[in-house]
């Protein structure tokens, strides 16, 4: 490696590793607060949280690491751009295009190292961070009662109005779902106010209920019986309940239930989910298309002859006179029922039209997954040669314009790619190409910067636009004056 290499590396390095750990810890303290209410109020330890936010952290890579190469970039060279040391290197017979070799070898390296990242730390990161959500969320839920939502306390399911009072001990308009040992909910209990007496990080809640009713559905053996659907109703004017919250408390954070879904896969678990999915889909589609065929009244319409002559005829005398009836009010009946059923085929469709929207919806997010591993081959590539050039085209470094300029861009960039990636979810455009979009628009982008750079020109020739407009209006001009003069 020569000098000048390596004097070049060193500089965008420091740069890179520095922006790269600010905006890592920016979106990571982001991502404290985004889960803030799911890790709150449980009696967690640091070490705890410290594991969320690492296994958190891997799935920000994506999104972190082109952010801070296109910054680093454009402070790199726009630092030496304002010094006077790409002067000094054309002078001596070295052009930007070599200036930005040794970096352009590095960033192959670290795309391809990208690719290898994406494809298994941050699948191993989803996992993990999934699952300890998942587990974290079953540590005293009784601190984790809202209002006006259903809460699974175990044994039952509590909804409240409101909470109010100290440590939020008040409750109003109570509505518990209580669970028996068959886990069916034939138990209600609605009060218009309630009270908790025990401390909620006690092993045992106490609940004291005031002016309500508790309902029971009755079930009996005989089945005559339970077309009746008898039950008890009982008022009360205070109802205590004790509520055991020692097993919450004992849940294994470690557990992992949860490892199949799209954002955990690899690249080949997900090319053998996509190919299940996918013949799955084709086979209901074609079932269903079979069952909806023979069920309807295509099959009972009567097969007419392709002669014109009969078509005309048909259609001129009435075209429902193929229903064969013998009185004027089964004539009406059967149109009656032909309309019913009608509108029930449309909503079968419309049914089946969610459900195939789901599928075909749930195979994209797949494909978008797999496709954004090879993305992010290309994309610190691509950032840091539009960083590069317009970093020597600006020759400012530091924070300042570098700065609003390298959010712009990759702003501009993200939000292509996300745009893009909501419309391919319900099949508007393929997958593959939204995962595609932002590489691409941008890509003829970076070649002309490129090119503009290595040519020691400005971001735009106003020049092309201004002389043909200025030479115009002097041509306008002289004609005014020779009218003039004549």
């Amino acid at each position: 490696m020569k000098i000048i290499d390596r004097y070049i590396l060193t500089s965008y390095l420091q740069r890179l590793v520095s922006v790269f750990a600010i905006c890592m810890l920016i979106f990571v303290v982001q991502t404290f607060w985004l889960y803030v209410d799911e890790l709150a109020g449980k009696g967690l330890d640091l070490i705890i949280i410290f594991r969320f936010l690492i296994y958190f952290s891997p799935k920000l890579v994506p999104l972190v690491l082109p952010l801070s190469v296109l910054l680093a970039a454009l402070m790199t060279y726009g630092t030496l751009a304002e010094n006077y040391e790409f002067a000094a290197m054309k002078s001596s017979g070295i052009s930007l295009q070599r200036a930005m070799a040794g970096l352009v070898i590095f960033h192959i390296a670290l795309g391809i190292g990208s690719f290898y990242f994406a494809n298994h730390v941050i699948p191993y990161g989803e996992v993990k961070s999934y699952n300890l959500r998942k587990n974290l969320a079953k540590l005293k839920p009784a601190l984790a009662i809202r209002e006006g939502m259903f809460n699974d306390l175990g044994q039952i399911n509590i909804k409240v109005g409101r909470k109010y009072g100290d440590n939020d001990r008040f409750l109003e308009d109570v509505i518990i779902h209580e669970k028996t040992n068959d886990q069916r909910n034939t138990i209600v209990i609605k009060a218009k106010t309630g009270e908790l007496k025990s401390e909620t990080s006690d092993a045992m809640l106490q609940m004291v209920l005031y002016d309500g009713y508790r309902y029971e559905e009755v079930r009996p053996d005989k089945p005559n019986e339970q077309l009746k659907h008898p039950h008890t109703k009982v008022a009360f004017e205070q109802y205590t309940m004790n509520i055991d919250l020692s097993q919450f408390n004992n849940v294994d954070l470690t557990e992992e239930n949860y490892t199949s879904t799209f954002r955990m896969q690899r690249i080949d678990q997900l090319n053998q989910s996509i190919d299940t999915l996918q013949i799955t889909y084709d086979d209901e589609r074609a079932a269903f298309s079979e069952n909806f065929y023979k069920k309807g009244a295509f099959q009972e319409l009567p097969k007419i002859e392709n002669d014109s002559m009969v078509l005309d005829s048909m259609v001129s005398a009435n075209v429902l006179n193929f229903i064969k009836v013998d009185q004027t009010w089964q004539y009406f009946d059967v149109i009656q029922g032909s309309i019913a059923d009608i509108r029930k085929d449309i909503r079968d469709l419309d049914t089946k039209k969610r459900s195939f929207f789901l599928i075909q919806k749930l195979i994209n997010l797949h494909k978008i997954t797999r496709d954004d591993k090879y993305v992010l081959i290309f994309a610190s590539l691509l950032l840091f040669m539009m960083g590069a050039s317009l970093g020597a085209i600006i020759r400012k470094g530091g924070l300042g314009l570098p700065l609003v300029l390298a959010v712009l861009i990759f702003l501009t960039y993200h939000y292509i790619g996300l745009f893009a990636k909501n419309a391919a979810e319900d099949n508007s455009i393929p997958p593959t190409l939204a995962s595609w979009t932002a590489t691409l628009i941008l890509t003829p982008l970076a070649f002309y910067l490129t090119r503009r750079a290595s040519a020691d020109k400005g971001f735009v020739n106003i020049d092309i636009v201004w002389v043909p407009v200025v030479n115009f209006l002097k041509k306008i001009m002289s004609l005014n004056s020779t009218k003039n003069r004549l």
